[in-house]
């Protein structure tokens, strides 16, 4: 299965694909880390969580990514 790739506009469908927890957890980090997000000891925990618990899916975080992503980016 393809693995649908972060959002770039409004999610109408959930992200297809698997990819793993420690690559979510760095793919992740990179959308934060491109934003300007400056993470802080608890943040990094909740990244942790979010991305390699289990139960999570790339679908979420896919979303949550793309959240971050599209609140940077000013509208047209």
């Amino acid at each position: 299965m393809p693995i649908d790739p972060v959002p770039t506009g409004p999610v109408t469908t959930e992200p297809r694909g698997f990819v793993s927890g420690p690559d979510q957890h760095e793919q992740l980090l990179a959308v934060l880390t491109e934003a300007g997000v400056e993470l802080g000891e608890y943040d990094h925990r909740i990244v942790e969580w979010l991305t390699r618990s289990p139960g999570q899916d790339w679908g979420t975080v896919a979303t949550i990514a793309s959240w971050v992503k599209r609140a940077g980016t000013p509208n047209p």
